[in-house]
């Protein structure tokens, strides 16, 4: 993955959370998958298994006509990996490599921090002397707080929340990171290292197949796949993972990354379907000419915001708040009965701007910290 070029603005865009239940893998993401596979069983362990452990025919004419996603990223783990008795050797039949996945907390290691280095020289031409300790836990350890949800602890126990590290590891050596943030809906792909000895496994579309797959096991309901720069190369396997939806700069619309926007944006840097098709938007009022501290949100008519009218719908009365180490509904802070939701600076004009943000699911799966 890539961070913002800050020499090349107008080429950022932002894609809409892809729905894992609803993504299906391209001919070329099940052929890089399976490819792997192949590379960490080896062939003399497929024809053991074939031959210890045959499939039978429904199995075989269902998996020539069906491609299981779930089943797939996990056939290589050692973990799943069958592993009968071989007659000839009295012993179990094992794979050319141990391939390994877990998830781990974002914690600093020297094995991450060197593998970094080593990714970012290779893939990325930096200066090794670039990054120190520091730097890397700052960039990619330092993340979001790992906790449990409190409003989703009871039924959800399993459910993580937070910065974690998906860890991959080939006969005991570690080989790629993927830092994700876990919010209570979804999984954000943050970033990728890999070691560059493997960059010919494809290893970033991999990763985005078994952070779907983990989405899916895990019960998030999205997959963010972040920014998306189109002129960049080392970007271009983001674009591939459908249904996507890339949002218009002007309109704060969606749209669908289909043949007619891949077109446009092969040609030009910057793109609005709402200006090519006319659209004109409202002009933007000078800031000299607003005091912001006196404007609520909700007078902005911002796009994607949520009206008056629907934050009072949330009863944010009941909305938790974190605070001396314990956890208070809203409706306990003094004077919040009396304090109006249109007020910008008032505590309650604070958190209704926020809720109007976030939107209602998040606000049903969360608890605010205004201190932390």
């Amino acid at each position: 993955m890539q961070r913002v070029d800050a020499e090349r603005p107008r080429e950022l865009s932002l894609f809409r959370p892809l729905e894992a239940s609803a993504y299906r893998p391209r001919r070329d993401q099940r052929k890089a998958i399976n490819k792997w596979n192949k590379f960490i069983l080896g062939s003399e362990y497929m024809r053991k298994a074939a031959r210890l452990c045959p499939r039978t025919r429904e199995e075989k004419r269902h998996r020539k006509c069906n491609f299981d996603l779930l089943s797939a990223v996990h056939q290589s783990e050692y973990d799943y990996i069958k592993r009968p008795i071989d007659p000839a050797t009295k012993l179990p039949i094992e794979p050319a490599h141990r391939f390994e996945v877990t998830i781990e907390g974002d914690s600093v290691s020297q094995a991450k921090f060197e593998l970094f280095r080593k990714y970012q020289t290779a893939i990325h031409k930096e200066d090794v002397s670039h990054w120190k300790p520091k730097e890397f836990q700052r960039f990619l350890c330092t993340g979001l707080k790992r906790a449990p949800n409190p409003l989703t602890a009871a039924n959800s126990s399993q459910k993580k929340l937070g910065s974690w590290h998906q860890c991959y590891r080939l006969d005991g050596e570690l080989i790629a990171v993927a830092v994700l943030d876990l919010v209570p809906n979804g999984v954000s792909s943050v970033y990728v290292f890999y070691d560059p000895a493997y960059e010919q496994w494809e290893i970033g579309k991999l990763s985005a197949m078994r952070e779907i797959a983990f989405s899916i096991e895990n019960q998030y309901l999205y997959y963010y796949m972040g920014y998306y720069i189109h002129s960049c190369q080392k970007m271009r396997y983001k674009a591939n993972f459908r249904p996507q939806y890339i949002l218009d700069p002007e309109s704060c619309d969606w749209d669908p990354l289909d043949g007619e926007m891949t077109e446009k944006l092969n040609s030009r840097s910057y793109v609005s379907l709402s200006r090519d098709r006319g659209f004109s938007p409202a002009p933007l009022v000078p800031e000299n000419d607003v005091d912001l501290e006196e404007v609520s949100l909700f007078d902005i008519g911002m796009p994607g915001v949520l009206t008056v009218p629907q934050v009072e719908a949330l009863d944010l009365d009941h909305w938790l708040l974190f605070f001396n180490n314990n956890f208070v509904h809203m409706k306990d802070l003094v004077n919040w009965e009396n304090m109006s939701m249109t007020a910008p600076m008032s505590i309650k004009g604070i958190i209704a701007e926020l809720a109007a943000v976030l939107g209602p699911q998040i606000v049903r799966n969360s608890a605010v910290d205004l201190l932390g």
